[in-house]
């Protein structure tokens, strides 16, 4: 596999020039698969906030409406996984169309008012199964459509910030929603959201050829490309370097409710701390991809990687809200290091492997957030949730200082 230099080793010369988000939105392309990214969004939003609401009306069961979000978590290291290599023995366009319908159609059955409990979780499952398929699989033809320079980085950067902003208005807005609608007729809008998203990527988007061979099993395609990625030093190190900070990152959203009832904070302080990290990611990626260019970013990746968790340190002295929410949006704000990690990252994969790599990595992501507020709450039974949180800032940056370090000795 290839490698990427440092950018110390290469000349002021070959500093490349600075883009802009207004560069990338200039692609015909990544228009139609960035609004098509909005619409499934859209859908997976309001299918999660719609399916809680309908299961606990049908069963009483807070346990059983806490399963509907779990169930988003749970498959995506088995679609990651295992299916894995449907993103690169399928064209591009024809997998991102087909995990639409999928996902549409599980909607349609779970607005089915004869559909019974067990059933909408399971469809739930099959549309949680096919997620990492879908963001691997466009992830990979981000490369196609703006190349593997800061295009690609950018375009990746715009991706992920939708995602955060759906965190902060996604749910509002589901829940207005749900003022108007009842939970099966909102599921309607999920429905829509999803077909809408298939069509702008069938015709907005142009036909590409499979990546690889489409012989041999797929299972056995997926677990071979998984086994080349994590036997590869440069890529495995690569791969950690953008799962393990956030492990640590979400433990404050787990301890979020604990943490404001020890200080006093009341639902507005909760609020408050459950946005910190968020709106620091956004401003934090926004402006490293406006005001730095590639290099730029790529020099200061693995410093601000390392160091990102230590505002999580400030909650050993247990800070009111208003000096706990700018740690918070500090320790967001340094998740602009992925900028110069995507740019690594697509150079140093192979082309034949790039689909099950994306995959693989958004796969990983998913599962390693849930377990890592998991292990934030399981830690929490024995320590106040302010020394969790302190010592997971000491633990984050030893952990990311290692990693960093592997990736660091990879440079040719």
């Amino acid at each position: 596999m290839t490698s990427t230099a440092t950018p110390s080793e290469l000349p002021a010369a070959d500093e490349p020039a600075r883009v802009g988000y207004a560069a990338v939105f200039a692609v015909r392309e990544f228009r139609a698969v960035f609004a098509a990214h909005l619409l499934s969004l859209l859908g997976v939003v309001v299918c999660e906030l719609s399916l809680s609401v309908l299961v606990y009306r049908l069963t009483g069961s807070p346990l059983l409406s806490a399963l509907t979000f779990a169930l988003g978590f749970l498959p995506y290291v088995v679609g990651g996984t295992l299916l894995s290599g449907i993103a690169d023995r399928f064209p591009a366009r024809r997998v991102l169309v087909v995990c639409d319908l999928l996902c549409a159609g599980a909607a349609v059955g779970m607005a089915l008012p004869m559909t019974p409990v067990g059933v909408l979780l399971v469809l739930r499952c099959v549309s949680a199964l096919v997620a990492p398929v879908f963001s691997g699989t466009r992830a990979a033809t981000l490369g196609d459509i703006l190349g593997d320079g800061d295009l690609f980085v950018l375009g990746r950067s715009l991706v992920r910030l939708v995602s955060q902003g759906a965190q902060l208005v996604g749910f509002a807005a589901g829940g207005v929603l749900l003022t108007v609608l009842q939970p099966r007729n909102a599921l309607g809008v999920t429905v829509a959201g999803f077909v809408a998203s298939a069509l702008l990527l069938r015709f907005g988007t142009r036909r590409r050829p499979a990546r690889a061979d489409a012989g041999g099993a797929l299972v056995t395609s997926s677990l071979t490309g998984a086994w080349r990625l994590l036997t590869d030093r440069r890529v495995r190190g690569l791969i950690l370097l953008v799962w393990i900070p956030p492990f640590f990152l979400v433990a404050p959203e787990g301890l979020a409710a604990p943490y404001a009832d020890s200080i006093g904070a009341g639902s507005v302080g909760l609020g408050l701390l459950m946005c910190g990290t968020p709106v620091g990611a956004i401003i934090g990626e926004v402006l490293a991809g406006s005001l730095l260019g590639p290099r730029a970013r790529e020099r200061v990746a693995l410093p601000v990687a390392v160091l990102s968790m230590l505002p999580f340190v400030a909650f050993a002295w247990r800070p009111p809200v208003p000096w706990a929410l700018p740690a918070l949006m500090a320790v967001g704000a340094g998740m602009l290091y992925t900028l110069g990690v995507d740019q690594w990252f697509i150079a140093a994969v192979p082309e034949e492997l790039r689909g099950r790599a994306m995959t693989f990595q958004a796969a990983g992501l998913m599962t390693i957030q849930g377990l890592g507020m998991a292990a934030a709450g399981a830690a929490a039974e024995f320590a106040p949730p302010h020394a969790v949180i302190a010592g997971v800032g000491v633990v984050g940056v030893i952990a990311t200082g290692l990693v960093a370090r592997s990736v660091r000795s990879t440079h040719p």
